[in-house]
């Protein structure tokens, strides 16, 4: 877009270069566009009115938004790199990528982030990726199935005897830690000495739980419907997409125990064409505390504003991830084992599941 040149005295200069040099490097002289790889749908659409669009007018940037499911956004970005025709400055990640694709982002400098240091959760902002939205890969369970005692935790799952019922587990996404990660909870691993994982007493734990799974879903809109329809009375599932089926009415509730933490990262792509613009933006990110409750609400996932947890009654803080009760519940992963053997978790998995 055009630029503006104005008539300013020798004063008003000196004044101007006092106040930049007292700003983050990333709120100086952006660049006119920022382009954004995310996926679309519900969470495109609530990103583009609480963020994009507002960030776009207060900083006179234009933002630009791909739709684009993540394993594509990653096969473009590396065409992209081979070109030497980097058009993506933002893109999502994954735990795991922010370990196994730090030859493709930027390193990013926590202490130019104000706001991210201010409002944000302490780990929010790691040196590839700074947190968008975190839930948990948690057990959501029929309440009508089970009206006297609940299932609670990896090892009630496991337990058919007391909990009986058909079961669902996830086949896609990152399952090939997920599930075994469950499996070693209910065989008594504690959370912290899960890593590395024990693969072999894993899949023993697995062959147990087996021949109750009755639905191995592929989406999240599947597993919403399997407990809509009562085709399981428990399944591990997406923390977003059960609070959503509990919102409609279905007689479901959420355990965090054991809960798998599960965040997206907004991460700069390296070579991005507007970097200062994709800094501004995560920083503009975690500005405005009121904006995160509505989005959150929408969305269905908490972001890490620690500050607008905070702002919610505890009956509707606690249906989140960053909820201070649920938080400390959730499993940590450890990205870098899960990065160094990735072909040995996907290839244990499919062997197994195939078999």
């Amino acid at each position: 877009m055009p630029k503006i040149v104005l008539n300013c005295t020798a004063a008003t200069i000196a004044l101007a270069a006092v106040v930049a040099g007292s700003l983050p490097s990333a709120a100086q002289d952006l660049e006119d566009q920022l382009v954004i790889a995310t996926t679309g749908g519900l969470m495109g659409n609530a990103l583009n009115k609480y963020f994009y669009e507002p960030f776009g007018k207060a900083k006179d940037v234009e933002v630009v938004p791909v739709a684009i499911e993540v394993p594509d956004q990653w096969a473009r970005a590396e065409a992209m790199m081979r070109t030497g025709n980097v058009e993506f400055d933002i893109v999502t990640a994954t735990g795991p990528d922010l370990v196994a694709r730090t030859n493709m982002l930027e390193k990013i400098d926590c202490s130019q982030l104000p706001n991210v240091q201010k409002y944000a959760v302490p780990d929010a902002c790691t040196p590839y990726g700074v947190a968008r939205t975190t839930g948990g890969m948690l057990l959501t369970y029929n309440t009508e199935a089970f009206k006297g005692k609940a299932p609670k935790t990896w090892s009630d799952f496991w337990d058919v005897k007391q909990f009986p019922g058909p079961r669902g587990l996830p086949d896609t996404g990152d399952r090939d830690w997920w599930v075994p990660v469950a499996a070693l909870l209910a065989d008594g691993v504690k959370p912290e000495q899960l890593f590395p994982l024990d693969l072999d007493r894993a899949y023993k734990k697995l062959d147990e739980i087996r021949p109750h799974v009755a639905v191995w879903w592929k989406t999240g809109d599947q597993v919403q419907q399997i407990m809509r329809s009562r085709d399981v009375v428990m399944t591990m599932s997406y923390s977003g997409r059960s609070l959503a089926i509990i919102k409609e009415g279905v007689p479901a509730a959420m355990s965090w125990e054991g809960a798998i933490r599960d965040t997206g990262y907004m991460s700069i792509l390296k070579g991005a064409p507007d970097k200062k613009a994709a800094m501004a933006y995560l920083d503009y990110f975690y500005a405005s505390t009121d904006t995160h409750v509505p989005f959150m609400r929408d969305v269905q996932y908490a972001t890490a504003s620690k500050s607008a947890i905070e702002l919610m009654k505890p009956e509707e803080r606690d249906l989140y991830a960053t909820s201070p009760a649920n938080y400390e519940k959730l499993v940590k992963p450890d990205f870098e084992w899960i990065g160094a053997h990735r072909d040995e978790l996907r290839q244990r998995w499919t062997a197994w599941l195939t078999r």
